[in-house]
């Protein structure tokens, strides 16, 4: 694995790497010192999270006193070593490689779905020949092979940099892919009594450099210029893997992991990765509906909101039942509702019958509990004991369900209370007996926060425009209680680290992309097994 965080305690070593002199800890590759000098030196075999074998020589660079040009993915640095990335010595080897890569490479960039994202293009474009010395030589072909449930493998555009086979042999400890035949016949093969169904197997089309290894799901669905990327959460677990939500035209058409070393390091499971389309169902509540005799009637805000504050001031005893996938500013206003009156909150989170750990990354797996703010909802105060909830929400004066669905059991006891509002993002959560019904948006449509099981509190940004008008739950439940108003999800987000003593002061700003750990909690970390 490639180096981890920077310690205060490792060894320095001084370097110059393009004329900047620099200090990294000892035992750091050069490509990596390289970054931490602004330089990125062009690579394909080379992951930060996978074993270095130096077989694609694109980062070759000139080490001064070195007889010959070094691998930079593998060479680590030492103390006064001079490196030059960009010397005339170096250029003329990478321009060598491409010229050797694009022999039997395809002209598929027009249909190619890594187009605008491959970086064999980038390279070449920067570095490559504008011209080849081989038109006279017909290139390979091989046709498309289907290597399991999401994943096509296109071996005329394969440049063999053997990630894919490193990642199944290494990190996922089931080495199912192979480096096949030799020469200008070697491809990547699969064993032939298996499929590439790995419960992360989908990490594999994220590390291909080029378009070879292809998601069956995103195939031609939008080119890379047409989307539209926002840092996200994943909501598959409560492991809170960073990921990056990938939209064209309002609808979210892919998610990919992103690296965030203490979660997830570059990876994602297959779960998570196909956890989207909900998102973009066109069965959505678009406007507060209010009951009128038998029958709900569509109104706007204002009135919506009126009748929802007599129902608080009204209430003696309130049931809380939401979603564990409601964000920790949700969450935190949706107390506010209460009042004076006697409260009892409460969160959903699905269970699963196992995990699916990644075997090369320690704390890093599927988690059983499927819901991603779970321990959010414990800092505030919530139960994790829906079903004796429920029981409560039967005889109290009101009931406010957030974004979960109920069993049609679990809907008549919530039918005996005296006032039901329902705040929901999609047809059919509502009861019929609900006196309000709110819209509100859901996590692609806003922004907010998570705290996932090692108790990190991480951001997610929005990625699409609600529908109708919805708004998000922390928006309703503020403008139903008199006071001041958060006016952002960073105000709401501020309100609810009122609640939480661990969290007082933290901001937006703290969080940062990665998220940071509750203070005085004990973590495991996630790292190299």
């Amino acid at each position: 694995m490639a180096n981890g965080p920077i310690s205060m305690t490792q060894d320095l070593v001084t370097v110059t790497i393009d004329g900047t002199q620099l200090q990294v800890p000892k035992g750091t590759s050069i490509i990596e010192a390289a970054k931490q000098a602004g330089v990125l030196v062009p690579h394909y075999c080379y992951h930060p999270s996978l074993p270095s074998p130096a077989v694609c020589r694109m980062c070759l660079v000139e080490v001064e006193k070195a007889p010959k040009l070094m691998p930079a993915c593998v060479t680590t640095v030492t103390e006064g070593q001079v490196v030059h990335t960009d010397s005339e010595q170096a250029r003329k080897a990478r321009t060598s490689v491409l010229e050797f890569l694009l022999i039997n490479h395809p002209l598929d960039c027009p249909i190619c779905d890594q187009a605008g994202e491959c970086e064999l293009q980038d390279y070449v474009f920067q570095e490559g020949q504008g011209a080849t010395r081989y038109s006279d030589y017909a290139k390979r072909y091989n046709p498309v092979e289907d290597f399991g449930p999401d994943v096509l493998y296109v071996a005329n555009r394969c440049i063999l940099c053997t990630r894919c086979v490193r990642f199944m042999d290494d990190v996922a400890g089931t080495p199912v892919l192979n480096v096949s035949e030799r020469g200008d016949r070697a491809f990547i093969g699969i064993d032939e009594h298996q499929l590439l169904d790995h419960p992360w197997a989908g990490n594999v089309v994220d590390l291909c450099p080029v378009g070879s290894l292809i998601s069956k799901d995103f195939l031609h669905k939008a080119r890379a210029w047409d989307l539209d990327k926002s840092a996200s959460i994943c909501t598959g677990c409560s492991q809170g893997c960073s990921v990056t939500i990938d939209t064209r035209d309002n609808t979210v058409v892919r998610l990919r992991p992103r690296p965030n070393l203490d979660v997830n390091r570059h990876f994602m499971c297959d779960t998570g990765r196909m956890n989207y389309r909900w998102m973009n169902r066109g069965d959505r509540i678009e406007a507060p509906l209010v009951l009128d005799g038998n029958r709900h009637v569509a109104t706007d805000w204002d009135p919506a909101l009126t009748r929802l504050r007599e129902l608080v001031q009204r209430s003696t005893s309130t049931v809380l039942l939401a979603s564990a996938g409601a964000s920790l500013e949700s969450l935190g206003m949706l107390k506010s509702l209460a009042g004076s009156a006697r409260l009892t909150a409460a969160v959903r989170v699905p269970l699963a019958d196992a995990e699916a750990p990644l075997e090369g990354v320690q704390n890093l797996a599927l988690r059983r509990e499927r819901a991603p703010n779970g321990d959010g909802a414990k800092l505030l105060g919530y139960s994790t004991d829906f079903a004796a909830a429920v029981k409560l929400a039967a005889s109290a004066s009101l009931v406010v369900i957030v974004d979960v669905e109920l069993t049609d059991a679990e809907a008549t006891l919530v039918g005996g209370a005296s006032a039901v509002v329902v705040l929901g993002t999609l047809q059919g959560m509502e009861l019929a007996a609900a006196q309000v019904i709110l819209p509100i948006t859901n996590v692609a449509e806003e922004n907010g926060t998570f705290v996932n099981r090692d108790q990190r509190v991480q951001r997610y940004s929005q990625a699409r425009t609600a529908p109708g008008m919805a708004r998000p739950a922390w928006w309703v439940c503020a403008e139903a209680v008199p006071g001041s108003a958060p006016a952002t999800a960073a105000d709401a987000f501020a309100m609810a680290c009122r609640q939480i003593p661990a969290l007082a002061g933290m901001s937006y700003k703290d969080l940062g992309l990665n998220g940071m750990v509750v203070p005085g909690r004990a973590l495991a970390s996630v790292g190299g097994a």
